[in-house]
This record gives structure tokens, C-alpha cells and sequence, in this order.
């Protein structure tokens, strides 16, 4: 072995000293992404005395996989929140995929007892069929968010023009490494999601075999069932300079690779052909060979009568097929269902137009009529949810653009908004804005929308009071519906929320009989009124029930020296007016019919 900082590799070649590495590198990136990068800082060889096994592996030490413990019926629940219609698609992806995580983590379990455990487990692979716009990819990412597993998605397309087979595939589980921020262990329990799959079928028309298209499907069936995959590769340069580091700090050269036995793979695409094979399938079962096809509309509904054998017949080989083994048919969306999806308070389309104008300020409200509008001019593109986006951009880029620079600080949309957007908003600069009968027709569209909101909550509120294990009454579902309303948030985010801020209070409370003199709780009432006021004012719950703790001592203590109570319960009134509370507690105690049993239990309300 030489001296310096020259390093000899198994195969006894010499790696390049640090100019000679800088330079390689520098032109590698240079060829690959031109002269946006350049390397600024000098990679340095291990020596002897840098090498610290012990921080090292420390370093290294990876966190392990989430524990799943989510039942079916309850992801269910979650994505109903969130997604309109699809009733059936929504069941059997949660029963799917909860039954997959669950299995992985019995399983693991479980190792080590049975030499056999998991060889040959069949994965809950999915291909969702449907059309553009109605959910797909969104139920993927919630899920993947709601479980906390890593998520990495695919363009089909992409594997076929690469021009070589298999690299891309690949990349995915690498890129998934990427998003479980390098740890392997929670990479190898993620999700892939492939989408435009149906682009990869070999065109029946085509005279030979389809090469570039049957080969990426041989190229998935390894990673969809299980395979190693090595995460440094010649065509990557992060992962080159990745192992380049590795072998700084350790001086030994690591394999690293992920195993895609647990990796979930989801694929999806708009299969605009196959409703034919399936009718012709149909109708020969029906009447035999010589049926007569006449009819040239095919209903979207017959795609759920989709078979093995229609997927081959479209083009893909039986391999494939079979390492899908679970298949969703996702409903059309109609005019109606448009409507149902703008009036769902969880629906990221009006959220994130909200949080848009809320950026400069401004508040918008919209009245049923206009949504109703808006649903008919997307029902008109056919491109399901994704044509309310562009029907909505349409009628408030104009708002969007002028309405920062003015003082202008709510907008309510309405039909005559729709109708003509770039009038309605002449108009309000001139007249609307000031006008009382316009400004009540906004607080009355504000007020509708809390009450949807409300009436929502309260639709969930069993579903919440399973997740919480707490009661969500109607004062909780109106501070709920508030906290929604400020944050301009999703209804399962204000609800996790306000969980947050009771645990904060009853976190408080533990803490505060090493604070104070006097022991004391707060029942549901005060909670939930602290809370209501941290929404108002934008203060911490735990800091205000601290507070108001501290300024409740003294009058306690007094109480407290008086009577011999040593506990003292406070209570919604105690929130709303102090003073009131403390007089009202010692005028009890010097009342003749005090309850005296209540006394001997040492403790008052």
C-alpha cells in the first residue's frame, strides 16, 4: 500500500488522490447537469486515527420501522374525510394495505421461530383502474401519510423512453431511500406508487414483440415481489459520493442495498381500451362466439367486471398480472359528485385557494351557488376533481392579482363571480366592499360554511372519540369548527390540534403541584374554555391554564386555611371570570347549610 493519501481498493487498483478526485467529479457533473454544480469542498481519506467505530456506528444507528397497528375499518374512516364517492375503492385499499403492514409486523414478530415464516407471502400489490382526476394518486399519499410510511411515485412513461430497461425501476427504491431520510429498515416498509401503467402494455396492433414495453414489465416483476437492490450505482453520482464518504470514515468499502420484500407497489392507470375486451369477453359468454357488437358506448361500469385475462389480452404478460393480485375500479365523477367534493370542508382544492389569498390577508368565502357553478363548468372538461382546479383559477386569477395591492380584505364569490369574474371585481372596488347588505351576505356565507363545518365534525365525532378516547360534544365540535376556520387547515388537522392542546393542559396540571401551594385540576368545561380562548388568541392552551392557575392560588390557599380542603376542581367559570369564582368559593364556606360531607371528602367544585 502506498503513503499519503493513496488508497489501495481489493482489486488493487489505486484510488485518485484528492485533486485527482475533485477534478474527475467535477467534469462527471459538469457533462451530467452543466454548471450548475461544482465541487467546493475537498474530500478527505481516511487515516488510522480519524476512524471512531463507536461514534460511527452510533452515527449509523437507524431507527426502526413504524409500529403498524391501524385496522381497516378505521383507514377507512380516515380516507372518508378526506375523499368523495369511491365507497368501494376506499374499503379495499384500506383492507389491503392495513392487512399488508400488519402481516409485515406479525411476521418480524415472529422471525426467528420458523425458518419458513414469509417465504412465499403473496404481496397485496394493487393496480387501480380509472379515469384522470378522480383520486387515485390522493388516496395513495393519504394513506402513506396517515401510516407514516415512506412514499415515493412513478411515471410509467418515463421507464419507456430511458432507452435501457430496469435502471429507472430501481431508482424508485433508491428514491425511496431518499425519502425515509436514508434509513433503510423504513425505507424496506414503504410505498411505491406507479402510475400511467396502462402506457406500458404491448400495443396489440404492433406487428413482433413490443420490446421496450414487455421489457419494463419484466424489469418490475423482481422488485414487486423481492429483490436486492444496490443503492450505489454507476450512473449515480450522490450514491458515488455517498460510498466516497463512507470509505472516508470508515476505511472500508460497505455494500448497501434494500430488500424489496415488504415494499408495497401500487400501480394505476386510465385503461381507455380495455372496456371493450371486457364486453366482447361478456358478450361471448353470454350469447357465444357470434354475438353481434353494436353498441359503440362502452358504460365506465363494465370495467369492474375486469379479469386476468382482459389485462393479457390489453398487453401485459401473465407475470405481471400476477404479482397485482389486488384490482380497484374507481367510479366516474358527475356533476353532483363535483358539488359534494367543493362542499367537503377536508377538500385541498378550496384549502389551498383560502391559503392563496390568506397569504396577502385576505379572506374568501363562497355561496353554494357558485360552487354549484363551478362543478358545472369541470363537469364539462371531463377531468374529474382536476377541472374544479382549473375552473376555480379561472374565475379568481383576476382577484388574486389586483385585490393585494388594494386595502380589499374579504372576497365572497358568487354565481355572478362565475358568470363574469373581471366585472365583479370592478365592482366590488367600487361599491360591493362597502356596502352593508354586501358585507351581511358575507358574514351570512361565513356563518353557513362554520355550520357545514360543525355539522361535518359532528358526522366524525364517533370516529374521533374511538382515535382520542374522548368526548366530542357539541362545544368541542364548534371549537373544532373555529380552529379550522382560523388555521384554514383540514378537519383531521384541527382535530389533532385541539387533542394537542387538551393533553397540554392535562400535561400542565400534572405539573403544577410542584408549583403551587394548593393542588388543583380542571375539569372538561375549563378546559375546553382555555382552549377556546388559545384559539382567539393564538397563545398556547398550557400556558394559559398556567396562568390562570397562578392567579387562583391566592384565593385558594385562603380557602384552603379556612376550610381544610385540599382539593379544589376548576371550572369553566373560573375561566370565564375569576374574581367571581374565588368570591362565590369563600361565600360557601360560610354558609350554614354548607355540605359538610362534601368537606370530610376534601375536595370542592
Amino acid at each position: 500500500m502506498g503513503s499519503g493519501n493513496i488508497y489501495e481498493n481489493e482489486g488493487n487498483e489505486k484510488l485518485p488522490n484528492q485533486k485527482e478526485l475533485e477534478k474527475e467529479l467535477s467534469e462527471y457533473l459538469s457533462k451530467k447537469y452543466g454548471n450548475r454544480i461544482k465541487i467546493i469542498s475537498p474530500f478527505l481519506f481516511p487515516k488510522a486515527q480519524e476512524l471512531d467505530t463507536d461514534e460511527f456506528k452510533a452515527e449509523e444507528k437507524k431507527t426502526s420501522p413504524p409500529n403498524f397497528d391501524m385496522l381497516p375499518e378505521e383507514l377507512e374512516a380516515y380516507l372518508d374525510s378526506f375523499v368523495i364517492k369511491q365507497n368501494k375503492a376506499k374499503a379495499v385499499l384500506a383492507t389491503k394495505i392495513c392487512t399488508h403492514f400488519n402481516r409485515v409486523k406479525h411476521l418480524k414478530k415472529h422471525a426467528g421461530r420458523k425458518k419458513s415464516a414469509g417465504v412465499g407471502m403473496i404481496k397485496n400489490n394493487v393496480l387501480m383502474i380509472g379515469p384522470t382526476g378522480v383520486g387515485k394518486t390522493y388516496i395513495v399519499k393519504l394513506i402513506a401519510q396517515k401510516l407514516g410510511v415512506p412514499f415515493v411515485k412513478g411515471d410509467a412513461t418515463k421507464f419507456s423512453e430511458t432507452g435501457y430497461v430496469g435502471g429507472d425501476v430501481e431508482d424508485l427504491v433508491r428514491d425511496l431511500v431518499y425519502e425515509a431520510g436514508d434509513d433503510i429498515s423504513l425505507a424496506e416498509n414503504g410505498i411505491i406508487y406507479v402510475d400511467e401503467i396502462d402506457k406500458i402494455a404491448s400495443a396489440r396492433n404492433f406487428i413482433g414483440h413490443d420490446v421496450s414495453r414487455t421489457g419494463v414489465q419484466r424489469a418490475l416483476l423482481k422488485p414487486m415481489e423481492e429483490t436486492e437492490v444496490d443503492l450505489k450505482v454507476p450512473h449515480d453520482a450522490v450514491s458515488q459520493i455517498q460510498a466516497i464518504e463512507q470509505f472516508r470514515r470508515t476505511g472500508k468499502k460497505e455494500k448497501r442495498v434494500v430488500n424489496t420484500k415488504n415494499i408495497l407497489f401500487i400501480m394505476s392507470g386510465a385503461f381507455g381500451e380495455l372496456g371493450n375486451i371486457i364486453k366482447k369477453r361478456l358478450q361471448k359468454q353470454a350469447i357465444g362466439f357470434e354475438a353481434d357488437v353494436r353498441s359503440t358506448e362502452i358504460p365506465w361500469e363494465i370495467l369492474k367486471e375486469v379479469a386476468a385475462q382482459d389485462l393479457v389480452e390489453f398487453g401485459f404478460e401473465s407475470e405481471f398480472v400476477g404479482r397485482l393480485p389486488v384490482i380497484v375500479v374507481f367510479d366516474e365523477l358527475t356533476k353532483e359528485d363535483l358539488v359534494e367534493i367543493l362542499n367537503n370542508p377536508n377538500n385541498p382544492i378550496l384549502l389551498s385557494k383560502k391559503q392563496d389569498f390568506r397569504a396577502y390577508g385576505i379572506d374568501i368565502k363562497f355561496e353554494d351557488e357558485a360552487l354549484v357553478k363551478i362543478a358545472e363548468i369541470a363537469s364539462q372538461e371531463k377531468t374529474g376533481a382536476r377541472g374544479l382546479v382549473s375552473a376555480i383559477e379561472k374565475v379568481l386569477i383576476p382577484f388574486e392579482k389586483h385585490l393585494p395591492s388594494t386595502s380589499i380584505k374579504k372576497l365572497l364569490v358568487t354565481s355572478g363571480t362565475v358568470d363574469n369574474p373581471e366585472a365583479e371585481l370592478a365592482a366590488l372596488k367600487e361599491e360591493h366592499y362597502n356596502d352593508p347588505e354586501w358585507r351581511a351576505r358575507y358574514e351570512r356565507a361565513d356563518q353557513r360554511e362554520f355550520e357545514k363545518v360543525k355539522t361535518f365534525v359532528a358526522k366524525k365525532a364517533k370516529d374521533f372519540n374511538r382515535l382520542s378516547g374522548m368526548d366530542v360534544n357539541e362545544t368541542r365540535s364548534e371549537l373544532i369548527a373555529q380552529m379550522y376556520t382560523k388555521t384554514n387547515t383540514d378537519i383531521n388537522t384541527a382535530f389533532e390540534d385541539f387533542v394537542a392542546m387538551y393533553e397540554q393542559i392535562k400535561m400542565e396540571e400534572a405539573s403544577l403541584a410542584n408549583e403551587l401551594e394548593v393542588n388543583i385540576s380542571f375539569d372538561d368545561g375549563a378546559i375546553d374554555e382555555l382552549i377556546k380562548r388559545a384559539i382567539e388568541t393564538g397563545h398556547e392552551a398550557g400556558a394559559l391554564a398556567l396562568q390562570l392557575a397562578k392567579k387562583l392560588e391566592y384565593g385558594l390557599k385562603l380557602v384552603r386555611d379556612r376550610s381544610g380542603v385540599e382539593h379544589f376542581v376548576i371550572t369553566r367559570d373560573a375561566v370565564l371570570d375569576m374574581d367571581k369564582y374565588i368570591n362565590d368559593l369563600v361565600k360557601r364556606f360560610y354558609r350554614k347549610d354548607y355540605d359538610a360531607d362534601l368537606l370530610q371528602k376534601g375536595e370542592v367544585v
